[in-house]
């Protein structure tokens, strides 16, 4: 992969060049948190050198989100891992079919769960539909989210202040909390937090304050769980090519986006795969209440 960075597409096979990756053409979405399949380049979501080992074998996972983006990367680094997985997502049937397509490609096994995690009953449901499906549970992987750019605290409206905090942390509560019930001593929940959390992000600010949200739920119910022996982190992702970012920035500040990092460009959604795998693994077993921090080079204070 010196030269060339590999995509599956949902035909065939084709290659995308490296300078295609290190900056994203002008665009944007007008919905949150956007379709995968309208970006240009699409993101990178699988590492086709990345072989499993079944560190996953025989596990349950179920992913907000899973359908594009980050929740895409992890879902098929899980499934080659061995993993069954229930693909949660709110409207974007045509990324979460191609997601399960490549899982089962991969020989694994998928459901899609179109939900909206705002209201909890939708929460119960993926949990039982999951369970009745695969007969357990192992994995929880909160992923969902949405973020509006809002120049001061006076334009963020009561509504797209409950849009915010309903789907980036109420919906994880509530996930967990149906959830809670299957897990047995070994299993894992995975929160995803952001830089933001730690530096803040002066036009995102509602947003902000939701992924700092995340952190301390992240270490306050790794503390109320780690006696039933199961593990809670978080990953912190730092300026990821998601549908999210199209659908969050004017077509300028996508055209530059990430190329403030150290790294120089934007992340992609497979670079942060093996973190989800290593924390829903065995490998990460004295690993709880601990945010992963995959942020092109970013230094930032835990």
């Amino acid at each position: 992969m010196s030269d060339m960075y590999p995509y599956y597409p949902l035909f065939g096979k084709r290659m995308v060049s490296k300078e295609q990756i290190l900056t994203c053409p002008p665009q944007h979405q007008d919905r949150q948190p956007g379709f995968e399949y309208m970006m240009n380049p699409l993101p990178i979501s699988e590492n086709p050198d990345y072989k499993g080992s079944g560190k996953l074998a025989g596990k349950v996972a179920i992913i907000s989100g899973g359908d594009s983006g980050i929740g895409r990367a992890a879902a098929l680094a899980f499934a080659k891992e061995g993993a069954r997985l229930s693909i949660v997502y709110l409207n974007e049937d045509r990324d979460a079919e191609w997601t399960k397509r490549r899982i089962e490609a991969l020989g694994g096994e998928s459901i899609l769960i179109r939900a909206d995690l705002k209201n909890p009953q939708s929460s119960k449901s993926a949990v039982a539909r999951t369970v009745k499906k695969f007969g357990r549970l192992d994995i929880v992987v909160n992923n969902c989210a949405v973020q509006y750019v809002r120049n001061s605290l006076l334009d963020i409206s009561d509504e797209q202040l409950m849009t915010t905090f309903q789907t980036n942390i109420f919906s994880y509560f509530y996930l967990t909390r149906e959830a809670l019930p299957h897990l047995k001593p070994g299993s894992s929940i995975i929160n995803t937090a952001s830089v933001t959390a730690y530096r803040g992000s002066k036009n995102l600010i509602d947003y902000s304050a939701t992924k700092g949200a995340v952190v301390s739920f992240t270490r306050a119910l790794s503390q109320n769980l780690i006696d039933r022996g199961i593990r809670v982190n978080a990953v912190a992702p730092g300026p990821i090519w998601t549908p999210l970012i199209p659908a969050t920035f004017t077509e300028e500040n996508v055209g530059i986006f990430g190329s403030d990092m150290p790294i120089k460009r934007p992340g992609q959604p497979f670079e942060l795969a093996p973190a989800y795998v290593y924390l829903a693994s065995d490998d990460s077993g004295y690993v709880s209440g601990q945010t992963l921090h995959v942020g092109g080079g970013e230094m930032v204070e835990s």
